[in-house]
């Protein structure tokens, strides 16, 4: 689930955040008030933290599936505009922190002993689990945090206007540029990546046959493939054809849904305001292959819940997040699939999820399924804006791929050495 359209940040934008969890100190505490009240029922005060997603419906979901947790009171605080992550971090520095609260697997989060051990409210069910899913929350054979949903993400075009320009869904970024300018028209640019390129650069990596780290947190990104692809990117955004600065950025499905592209890179959470308003003229495809060496890839977003080790209430915690998490299968599917699209991550009920079986959404479950790839728990923020600097130097200046990539190799190497030795 994306942000709320109002604002102008991503999922990225959260994850600045967590590079600087264990120097928080100097962020400012965001109050006394911990949305605790005082309950009226028996049992624990629990909090729980969320930012406000923008599909309808989400708030109420979420507090309608806390009221009816017996075990303890628990009270959301639903965090609006772009500053999710500082409340988050400040707060998780004072006696007000939430006892629950999402984010996305981050090592940091487990080095600091910020978040607590899941291990044994998953493992029971953990067959039932994604694996990729499972080993993206593991760190030495233990499990920090359950997914809620996974995010994939791709491309959506209008059929009408690529049958118009006799053009075929590429399958490649050589076939995406030159796609690109025929669609292109006075009117209408011929592909949208969003207004700061970030959302496409490990789709980039994937899509070149490469990865962010590898398996034993070593550098996966600085290859030939993406060195080419740094290039061909940046002809795409000198050529005219690529939408820039659209009113609102990738996650939201307007500038397809406007008429602003003829081709956008968006999320799966799209797809029913994608189709509402366009209804059978609308495909999905994977990110395309990038030279020889590459295969098409989706690039898996998505949230996980977490209980803060700091808590206080750490066993009532846990206990909840179980009830909910693991438990609950109607809450699981109905937070998945009532309010935009997203896809499970227990198979069990990906597998009944009716809604998921056919059509756009079982093509789109189908390209995850085929290419689907998920963030490694090694990869800091401070290594994704490493390779934002890339992008920037690269792809929006005339910068030296190699070199950019030798300085990022710089920054991801330090940061390995700091959390891995």
């Amino acid at each position: 689930m994306p942000p709320l359209s109002s604002s102008n940040w991503d999922r990225r934008s959260i994850l600045r955040a967590a590079a600087g969890l264990a120097a928080a100190g100097t962020l400012a505490a965001c109050g006394s008030n911990n949305g605790r009240g005082s309950g009226s029922g028996s049992g624990k005060n629990l909090a729980q933290m969320f930012h406000a997603y923008g599909e309808a419906g989400t708030e109420q979901a979420i507090k309608r599936y806390a009221a009816a947790y017996k075990g303890a009171h628990v009270t959301t605080q639903w965090i609006t505009g772009s500053n999710f992550e500082s409340k988050l971090f400040a707060s998780l520095l004072t006696k007000s922190a939430p006892d629950v609260f999402e984010f996305h697997p981050q090592y940091q989060l487990i080095k600091s002993g910020q978040v607590a051990d899941l291990t044994d409210l998953v493992e029971p069910v953990k067959d039932d689990f994604n694996q990729a899913d499972i080993a993206s929350h593991t760190v030495d054979g233990k499990i920090y945090g359950i997914r809620m949903i996974d995010d994939p993400q791709f491309f959506f075009y209008r059929k009408s206007l690529l049958e118009k320009a006799d053009v075929e869904p590429p399958t490649t970024l050589d076939e995406l540029i030159e796609a690109a300018a025929k669609l292109t028209t006075d009117k209408v640019k011929g592909v949208f990546l969003g207004n700061d390129l970030h959302a496409v650069i490990q789709p980039l990596f994937y899509s070149a046959g490469a990865d962010t780290l590898t398996d034993d947190n070593k550098i996966a990104y600085h290859t030939d493939g993406v060195v080419e692809g740094l290039k061909k990117l940046r002809k795409l955004f000198t050529s005219g054809d690529l939408l820039l600065d659209a009113p609102a950025d990738y996650w939201d499905p307007s500038a397809l849904n406007q008429g602003l592209c003829a081709i956008q890179f968006c999320g799966m959470w799209a797809m029913p305001q994608f189709q509402q308003t366009l209804g059978d003229d609308l495909g999905v495809m994977p990110f395309p292959k990038v030279g020889a060496a590459g295969k098409p890839s989706v690039y898996n977003g998505g949230w996980s819940v977490f209980v803060n080790a700091k808590s206080g209430n750490v066993d009532a915690a846990k206990e909840y997040v179980k009830w909910l998490w693991i438990d609950q299968k109607k809450y699981q599917e109905d937070w998945a699939l009532s309010y935009g699209f997203h896809i499970p991550p227990r198979t069990s009920i990906a597998r009944s999820a009716t809604k998921l079986k056919s059509g756009l959404p079982a093509e789109g479950v189908k390209l995850f399924d085929e290419y689907g790839h998920f963030d490694r728990i090694g990869w800091t923020q401070a290594m994704i804006t490493a390779t934002e600097d890339v992008f920037a130097d690269c792809v929006r200046k005339n910068g030296d791929p190699e070199a950019a990539l030798d300085k990022c190799d710089k920054t991801v190497n330090a940061e390995l050495k700091k959390l891995f030795g």
